[in-house]
C-alpha cells in the first residue's frame, strides 16, 4: 500500500490523526527499556509483547532497519477535568480497537508489516507468559515503548503533533511497511 492509501484506511477506520513516519526518527532508547524494568507499567516480564521477551533493542533496530516507510496513527479524548478516568481509558482502548483493525487490514496486503502500539497488548485478559506460548502470536502486538521508542520524540521527529492542548489525552501507534 502507498503512504495515502494508508491514510486513507486511518480516516475511514476514525482515527483523530495521522501521518508519515519519518523512520530515521526511530531511536530505541536503553532508557526507556529500563523505565519498563523498573516497573513502570507493571507488565516487564509478564507479557511476550513487552520486554525482555519482545526482543533486543539491536534485534527490533535491525528489524525496523527492513522497512523504508511508516504511518504513525492517533486517536486523541477530550477530558472533562485532568482526572476523567472514563476519558482517559475509553481513548486507550478506542486507539487499541483502531488500531488492530488497522493492523489487521494492512497485513492482508503486506503480512510482514511491523505493528508497534499504544500501551502493552490486551488480546488475553491473562497473557500466557512465561508459561506457554501466545495464544495469537499473528494479532499480538507489541508498543512503540516496549520497543524503547519515546513516543513524543518519534511524533516531533516526523511532524505530527503529540499534544494537543489543555483537557486532550492522546495515544499514538506506527506501523511500518515495505
Amino acid at each position: 500500500m502507498k503512504i495515502q492509501e494508508l491514510l486513507d484506511l486511518a480516516g475511514e477506520i476514525g482515527f483523530s490523526h495521522a501521518g508519515e513516519l519519518n523512520t530515521a526518527a526511530l531511536n530505541f532508547r536503553t532508557e526507556v527499556r529500563d523505565m519498563c524494568a523498573a516497573g513502570r507499567c507493571q507488565t516487564y516480564g509478564k507479557r511476550w509483547t513487552c520486554p525482555p521477551y519482545c526482543g533486543t533493542l539491536e534485534e527490533i533496530a535491525a528489524q525496523a532497519a527492513k522497512y523504508p516507510h511508516g504511518i504513525l496513527l492517533q486517536s486523541t479524548g477530550e477530558l472533562e477535568d485532568d482526572f476523567d478516568a472514563e476519558c482517559i481509558m475509553g481513548t486507550s482502548k478506542l486507539q487499541q480497537q483502531r488500531f488492530a483493525k488497522f493492523a489487521e487490514r494492512v497485513r492482508k496486503t503486506d503480512p510482514n508489516c511491523l505493528a508497534m502500539s499504544s500501551g502493552g497488548c490486551s488480546l488475553c485478559k491473562q497473557c500466557t507468559c512465561p508459561d506457554a506460548p501466545c495464544r495469537f502470536p499473528e494479532k499480538a502486538i507489541p508498543s512503540m515503548e516496549a520497543y524503547g521508542l519515546i513516543v513524543g520524540d518519534v511524533c516531533r521527529d516526523s511532524g505530527l503533533p503529540y499534544y494537543y492542548g489543555p483537557k486532550t489525552i492522546t495515544y499514538t501507534s506506527c506501523l511500518l511497511f515495505n
